[in-house]
C-alpha cells in the first residue's frame, strides 16, 4: 500500500501579505542605509558652509559651536569674488576643462570607432592596450612628462594642462565608448555602406546619436578629471594667473601656517557648484537617452 501525504494548503492572501512584508522591510532598511550614506558624506560639505559664513574672529575661537553660525556673514564669498585672484583661476579651470573635454570627446571617439567597428590585425590588444595606459598612476608618468613640457617651454603655462589632461582622459572614454559602438547592430553598418555612406558618415548620423547615453557618460568623466585635477597643476603652474581653481585656492589663501579657513572653504564650495550643475543637467540626458534607446525598434 502507498500513503501519500497531503501538502497543507496556504490561502493565497497568506502568501501575498508575507511576500508584501518582506519587500516593505527590505525597503525599509534600503532607506535607512541610504540615509546613513547621504548623512555621513553631507557632514563636510556642511560644515564647509557653516564655516564660510562665519569671520574670522569666530572661526578663530575655539570655544563656540562649529556647527552653529552665530552672525552669519558673505564676507568671504564677497572678497572672494572682489580681491584677489580667485575669478582668474575660476576662468583659467573653465578654460582647460572646456577644451579638455573636447579634445578627449574627439579622439575618444573616432579612436573607439575605429577599434571597434574598423576590425584590423591587433585590433583587439590595442584596444586593450588603451584602457591598460589609464591605469599607469599620475605620479610614475610625472618626470617624463615634465621634460616634455619643458622641453615644449609650456612650464608655468596654463595651456600645458590642455596637453597633459587628455593623457589621463582619453582611455578611459576611449574604453567607455568602444563597450557603446560595439553593441550596435552590425546590420546598420551594412545597410549604411549599402547607401553608399562613409566611415565618417555613418560615425556622424548612426553612431553617435545611438551611443549618446555613452557619450554623455565619457563626458562627465572627462570633465570630473580635468576639473578637480590637483597633482599636475601644482607641479607645473607657479604664477597665480596660470593657476587653475584646486591649486589657486591652496597658494593663495594659505600662507605659511596662516589659513584664511573661511575663504577657503567658501572658495571650494563655489568650485563644487558647477560639478554639481554639470551632473544635475547632463544625468537628465543620459537617463532619457537610455529610455528612448530601450523603446526603440
Amino acid at each position: 500500500m502507498s500513503s501519500t501525504t497531503a501538502t497543507p494548503f496556504v490561502p493565497a492572501e497568506i502568501k501575498h501579505g508575507s511576500l508584501k512584508r518582506e519587500r516593505r522591510w527590505a525597503l525599509i532598511g534600503a532607506y535607512i542605509a541610504l540615509a546613513v550614506f547621504v548623512l555621513f558624506f553631507m557632514i563636510p560639505p556642511f560644515h564647509m558652509l557653516m564655516t564660510s559664513l562665519k569671520s574670522s574672529a569666530e572661526i578663530a575661537d575655539l570655544s563656540g559651536n562649529p556647527w552653529i553660525v552665530s552672525a552669519p556673514t558673505l564676507q568671504n564669498y564677497w572678497e572672494l569674488l572682489t580681491e584677489g585672484n580667485y575669478l582668474i583661476h575660476f576662468r583659467n579651470s573653465v578654460i582647460v576643462t572646456t577644451c579638455t573635454v573636447v579634445i578627449s570627446m574627439i579622439i575618444s571617439v573616432m579612436a573607439a570607432f575605429a577599434l571597434a567597428r574598423m576590425k584590423f590585425w591587433g585590433s583587439a590588444t590595442l584596444a586593450t592596450g588603451v584602457f591598460l595606459t589609464y591605469l599607469v598612476p599620475e605620479t610614475l608618468l610625472f618626470i617624463p612628462m615634465f621634460q616634455i613640457i619643458g622641453s615644449l617651454g609650456l612650464y608655468n603655462n596654463m595651456w600645458a594642462m590642455v596637453l597633459i589632461f587628455p593623457t589621463l582622459t582619453v582611455p578611459f572614454c576611449t574604453w567607455i565608448m568602444i563597450g557603446y559602438f560595439a553593441s550596435i547592430p552590425k546590420e546598420l553598418d551594412e545597410a549604411a555602406l549599402i547607401d553608399g555612406a562613409g566611415h565618417l558618415q555613418m560615425l556622424w548620423k548612426i553612431f553617435i546619436p545611438v551611443a549618446l547615453p555613452g557619450i554623455l557618460a565619457a563626458m562627465i568623466f572627462a570633465f570630473t578629471v580635468s576639473w578637480a585635477a590637483f597633482i599636475y597643476p601644482i607641479a607645473f603652474l607657479v604664477s597665480s594667473d596660470q593657476m587653475v581653481l584646486t591649486v589657486g585656492i591652496v597658494s593663495d589663501l594659505i600662507r605659511a601656517d596662516t589659513f584664511q579657513w573661511g575663504k577657503i572653504m567658501a572658495g571650494a564650495l563655489m568650485a563644487a557648484l558647477p560639478p554639481l550643475l554639470v551632473y544635475a543637467f547632463l544625468m537628465d540626458y543620459y537617463i532619457a537617452g537610455l529610455t528612448a534607446g530601450a523603446t526603440k525598434g
